[in-house]
């Protein structure tokens, strides 16, 4: 990573950052010199996009090939009632452009498919997945495994959330090693807060594995009940029959 040195101004936006042991101005020139991808500007993405602008990582991906709806509002809170009809991607980088200088944004207003997951993926650091449905997981999923790129994916139902990291370089299970197959299709209920407490998690996780502090999610599930109020974390394991990362893989590339 490229590591800038700190301006004035950003010495005084990040101050709280700087007396933090484990960032400090070291990991503050890491963040700034960082990059990340944000796959999907909705629930989920709207929180990771805005904190992990606030806190520093200095060039953010946004990928998303939809336009704001009003029943996006209760919980895609980088949006707004006027931005109803706009492209998610262009209301995203205002927000982030009114936020925070120090953050280089590269708009992608595509789906991502298996044609081009590869090539967006790779020029970042680490990607987030923010999506909603499970086929663009599995091929995010798959084209960070073959890019050697970490991934920090949540998903949200109702009341409740998980998250975890994949660390290709470190051994982690894949994302397929917990969820083999797409489910059956389940009902879209999903309470706005939810969103935002997983999204701002991820936008945490990714930042701890940028700078490589605290213990990560590579082989542990995090998951949330909203009404319980709870945390729980479920350990995780590589399946030696996974078709992704097992001993004998089947799934070699992205398809077609």
């Amino acid at each position: 990573m490229n590591e800038p040195r700190l301006s004035k101004d950003q010495a005084v936006r990040y101050e709280r950052h700087l007396a933090l042991a484990g960032i400090g101005a070291e990991g503050q020139r890491r963040l700034l010199g960082s990059s990340a991808l944000v796959v999907g500007a909705g629930g989920l993405g709207s929180p990771a996009i805005l904190y992990l602008a606030a806190v520093g990582v200095g060039r953010l991906g946004i990928l998303d090939d939809e336009q704001v709806e009003l029943s996006n509002l209760n919980r895609q809170v980088i949006h707004r009632t006027a931005d109803v009809g706009r492209p998610k991607v262009a209301r995203a980088v205002e927000a982030v452009c009114a936020l925070t200088p120090d953050c280089t944004v590269e708009p992608v207003a595509e789906r991502l498919t298996p044609r081009n997951a590869r090539a967006i993926v790779r020029r970042f650091d680490l990607v987030l997945d923010c999506t909603d449905n499970f086929p663009t997981r599995f091929l995010l999923s798959d084209a960070c495994w073959f890019e050697k790129k970490p991934l920090v994916s949540a998903a949200v139902q109702r009341f409740e959330g998980m998250l975890l990291a994949v660390l290709p370089e470190k051994g982690s299970p894949c994302y397929r090693c917990l969820v083999p197959e797409s489910p059956e299709p389940q009902d879209r209920a999903i309470f706005g807060a939810v969103p935002g407490v997983l999204g701002t998690l991820q936008a945490m996780e990714a930042v701890k594995v940028l700078l490589g502090i605290g213990s990560d999610l590579a082989h542990r599930l995090l998951v949330y009940d909203g009404l319980a109020g709870s945390f729980r974390t479920v350990g995780r394991t590589r399946d030696p029959a996974c078709p992704l990362c097992g001993d004998h893989p089947t799934i070699t590339d992205l398809p077609g």
